[in-house]
């Protein structure tokens, strides 16, 4: 598979995965890098390329509540996560963010600099590990859509840097921003190509 999910994923992050973008370029090319369990791994045989998509839905989540971040703890929405985790309880963290997303309404709405500075972490690791010619490290992300149990993910892959991809934040499922509809997301890549002279490509991720 030529993509990861990491510990910027809400999901993975709530459950013990501790491992970041970073990690997950240093292991495609075949350095070795110490799981989330603690065992030493590396790959037999180093990738060409890897693309990085975390969820775009409360996107940098989980390494915000690692570091209880002050932001995201003076929300209710937050301090709940938080409180869950402290608790011993990852579990009941991860449950309490699936009904929250399943609302489909973003609780960090009224935050977009919690997204702004997640995306802008992803992106400069991909810009980091980029070597042309050697490996290539891609910028993207993953739009979660899962209207009444159908998976209708996708994953989102630009063909620019952070010059470009930086210039925007990946576009979720939730209100009031985001859509479950395809063709919203499509409308968001073509003014994304408009503006910045980029280009993109969204792939069906799954049919689950």
């Amino acid at each position: 598979d030529t993509h990861v999910h990491t510990t910027y994923s809400a999901d993975a992050g709530m459950v013990g995965n501790t491992l970041g973008p970073d990690a997950a370029y240093r292991f495609a090319k075949g350095e070795v890098v110490t799981s989330s369990t603690g065992l030493k791994t590396r790959l037999a045989r180093p990738l060409d390329f890897l693309v990085v998509t975390d969820h775009a839905e409360n996107l940098g989540l989980a390494p915000l509540l690692a570091q209880k971040d002050p932001t995201l703890l003076a929300t209710e929405f937050g301090r709940k996560l938080r409180a869950a985790l402290d608790a011993g309880d990852p579990a009941g963290a991860w449950k309490f963010w699936s009904q929250a997303k399943a609302t489909g309404n973003d609780p960090l709405a009224e935050h977009p600099e919690i997204y702004r500075s997640a995306w802008s972490r992803i992106t400069a690791a991909a810009e980091d590990h980029n070597q042309p010619g050697q490996f290539t490290a891609l910028i993207g992300f993953e739009w979660t859509s899962l209207v009444a149990g159908n998976n209708l993910h996708r994953n989102v892959i630009f063909r620019d840097g952070a010059d470009k991809a930086g210039q925007v934040v990946p576009y979720t499922t939730q209100a009031p921003v985001g859509s479950t509809d395809p063709l919203d997301l499509y409308r968001y890549l073509e003014n994304y190509e408009e503006t910045t002279g980029g280009s993109a490509l969204a792939l069906a991720h799954n049919g689950n």
